[in-house]
């Protein structure tokens, strides 16, 4: 491939690997190109820089920054081990961020909304969060077009703690989702989970002990049975990894996945109907050394390799 001034803004397709100084030039995810324009577009990468809804510690809303930056660092070469490369054989363009007005909090999630909305008329989404929260209006826009999904969902915490209606955290967003319908509780499945909730909601729990007991490939098969081919959507949360491989985050929680862990059983679920993604809580306020955000950026990628396993043959 030529050298490259600035792929973000100058590449010729929306295809291929472009192999340029990480530490400078517009810090687009995976020097994909910026556009607004997703005609021919398959997937649009676009960034929620939300963090209103936190319970703890906030700073997530400079996530999709970080995880742009670090993307960076991987991207002169395809995503490893994966045997495809969705930098080479899917159309991705990095689609900016969600404009939000934080002065208006009441709304925050029908902007959120509307933004999904709005890409997923011309592609697919994987969104940059932000607190954990913007999943929901996300889930919202994605179950109109491929109705109740199956949710995929990495964290150390639930996020379905029973909650009064139209109440706004980043703690009870799939309570409220299940409730309403968007979600299938019954097909859907939590790993690594490392908290107490006195109700399952009708999700199934794959908590971090049983994870370490039974190993990546066990997980999988259970989670392939859970979702079957029913379209999916695939949130994972950053604090779902261990503090020490994820310390840039909100709500850390010890005890949690190693980085190869996670991508293990994102590996084995390869196939998979995915129709939606994000990666989210990158806060790299509390980072060291783009440790949170490397991860966030690796396993952004590897959400990529997953959309285009379950897309294309």
């Amino acid at each position: 491939m030529p050298a490259m001034i600035d792929a973000a803004l100058s590449a010729p397709d929306y295809r291929g690997i472009y192999a340029e100084p990480s530490f400078s030039g517009v810090q687009s995810f995976y020097r994909r190109r910026y556009s607004k324009d997703l005609a021919g577009v398959d997937l649009a990468v676009a960034g929620i820089p939300m963090d209103s809804f936190v319970t703890n510690r906030p700073g997530a809303r400079f996530g999709p920054e970080a995880i742009r930056r670090a993307s960076s660092l991987m991207s002169w070469d395809a995503p490893w081990p994966w045997k495809r490369n969705p930098f080479a054989e899917l159309a991705i363009a990095d689609y900016g961020d969600c404009y939000l007005d934080p002065g208006r909090p009441d709304s925050l999630h029908g902007s959120i909304r509307d933004f999904a909305r709005e890409i997923l008329k011309s592609s697919a989404l994987m969104a940059l969060g932000g607190d954990h929260y913007i999943s929901y209006p996300l889930l919202e826009a994605h179950a109109e077009k491929h109705g109740p999904l199956a949710l995929i969902h990495f964290d150390a915490h639930s996020d379905t703690w029973k909650d009064e209606p139209k109440r706004l955290d980043h703690g009870t967003m799939f309570y409220h989702a299940a409730r309403e319908g968007i979600v299938d509780a019954a097909r859907s499945a939590q790993l690594g989970i490392r908290s107490n909730n006195a109700d399952d909601y009708g999700f199934t729990l794959l908590d971090a002990a049983e994870i370490h007991a039974i190993g990546a490939r066990a997980v999988c098969e259970k989670v392939r049975a859970i979702v079957g081919s029913k379209p999916a959507y695939l949130s994972f949360d950053i604090d779902c990894l261990d503090p020490a491989y994820a310390p840039g985050t909100g709500t850390p929680v010890c005890g949690g996945l190693s980085t190869w862990q996670a991508r293990e059983i994102l590996l084995g679920l390869a196939g998979l109907n995915i129709v939606g993604m994000d990666l989210v809580e990158v806060s790299p306020s509390y980072d060291h050394a783009q440790i949170t955000a490397l991860a966030g950026a690796t396993l952004a990628s590897d959400l990529l390799c997953l959309y285009l396993h379950g897309r294309r043959p």
